[in-house]
């Protein structure tokens, strides 16, 4: 007899993407305030190198993720994916709060950037096993036939989480005044973090286990070693072939959402405000693409989404970013062309996001569902899409050319989707409500 959907399933789809909208919050507070933070913790001779060493610092935050999932992805599959995500949420929001509290370059020199870097990797560590329990425990409450739909509502949490950290920025600067943000409210982004994660633990307290990882462990058929199962077997063909498609994604996701607001401030100079105003605006407007494409997946498939979503990005990001480029020119921008575009860009993200949790999810089985979910995604999104803010930010700034500063982001999605087309499965029809879940490889 299969294991029944619980019924309260959408109140954890509400409890687990309000933990996940903070954690993203907690994580993107950083690259959005780069550029305030490279003047505080970076030696100033040189502004330029001081931004890119920010921004590397940033991206550092993605290279060390999949060591994260690979942490917690054991711990998952061993205790439970529900105290899992409680360690790595708590983890995030100490990390975020205390980049509010240590004393700057000018105090205490060098030992700044080092102390920044230390609480970066905490970050990076935590949002690694973060995701994947996320989207593993959503998956795990709702039925087959909208699984797509249900967690496309949960793949929203990643862009209201910027929204979120840009309103903050906002509502901080607005408030207090660029002087003073520039002197010292700066913090006060960070250390909202305390307040928001502190609302995330108390809710998610009040979550149980899920019904799938309570059967496995009442049947007594969880995993003794889930990193030996996960990628010492066959199942690690299946993680290669889910991690070319998330790099893919993941490229698409940054170059989106991440690069835009990049290339307002870098390349169209237009002013830190202004542009979280104009990303903000488009993000919201574009965010229910993500529960759409999610539930356009349990209509038509995983597969034909998130290709498309590959194909259309590779294809229209250069004209869409020298039209962006038009419409922002310094005291002369249109700012209804400036959203639209960036929607556009999002309606991508949708594309290629929405359906790619239920595809992990349903593609790996429930005993190491949490660590194979989560190295492929976070190899994808914190390597190939995390590398995305330096490589481009440097590929403009030594040549001062856009088409060379998107080589990466076109080169990547059309790359994945060519290999994705021949080696990824359709994975809707998989239940993974059934006793033995079926692997499927076509």
């Amino acid at each position: 007899m299969a294991i029944q959907v619980p019924r309260d399933f959408r109140r954890v789809i509400v409890a687990a993407s309000v933990g996940n909208v903070i954690e993203w919050y907690d994580f993107y507070i950083f690259g959005s305030l780069a550029a305030v933070l490279s003047v505080k913790f970076f030696e100033q001779s040189h502004p330029v190198a001081a931004l890119l060493s920010t921004i590397a610092l940033f991206t550092a935050g993605f290279l060390i993720r999949p060591l994260g999932a690979f942490l917690f992805g054991w711990m998952g599959d061993r205790i439970g994916r529900k105290y899992t995500f409680l360690v790595t949420l708590s983890g995030m929001g100490l990390g975020t709060g205390a980049i509010g509290l240590i004393p700057t370059y000018e105090s205490i020199g060098l030992t700044a950037a080092f102390l920044l870097f230390g609480l970066r990797m905490i970050q990076g560590l935590c949002l690694g096993g973060e995701y994947g329990g996320a989207i593993t425990y959503v998956a795990e409450h709702v039925p087959d036939e909208s699984r797509g739909y249900y967690t496309g509502w949960l793949q929203t949490s990643p862009t209201l989480g910027i929204v979120v950290s840009l309103a903050v920025i906002i509502a901080t600067r607005t408030y207090f005044g660029n002087e003073a943000f520039n002197a010292w409210a700066w913090r006060v982004p960070f250390l909202v973090s305390f307040l928001l994660v502190a609302i995330a633990i108390y809710i998610r307290l009040q979550l149980q286990e899920t019904p799938i990882f309570a059967e496995i462990k009442a049947r007594g058929q969880m995993t003794r070693n889930p990193w030996k199962e996960a990628f010492l077997s066959s199942n690690v063909k299946y993680v290669g072939i889910a991690t070319i498609v998330l790099i893919g994604q993941g490229v698409v996701w940054y170059s989106g959402q991440f690069w835009a607001l990049y290339f307002l401030q870098q390349v169209s100079k237009v002013d830190a405000l202004t542009s979280a105003y104009i990303v903000g605006a488009a993000l919201l407007i574009a965010t229910p693409s993500l529960i759409f494409f999610g539930w356009l997946s349990d209509v038509i498939g995983r597969k034909p989404v998130i290709l498309g979503g590959m194909l259309l990005a590779a294809i229209t990001y250069y004209p869409l970013y020298l039209w962006l480029g038009t419409v922002t020119q310094p005291g002369n921008i249109n700012y209804p062309i400036a959203v639209f575009i960036i929607f556009i860009l999002v309606c991508y993200v949708g594309m290629v996001y929405g359906p790619v949790g239920a595809f992990l999810a349903e593609y790996f089985p429930g005993r190491i569902r949490y660590t194979s979910v989560s190295v492929p995604y976070h190899i994808g999104n914190g390597w190939g899409g995390g590398l995305v803010p330096f490589i481009t930010s440097a590929a403009f700034a030594a040549t001062g050319n856009i088409g060379y500063a998107l080589i990466y982001p076109i080169a990547v999605p059309a790359v994945c989707f060519v290999l994705a087309l021949f080696l990824m499965p359709e994975t809707r029809k998989i239940s993974i409500w059934e006793p033995i879940e079926p692997r499927t490889a076509s």
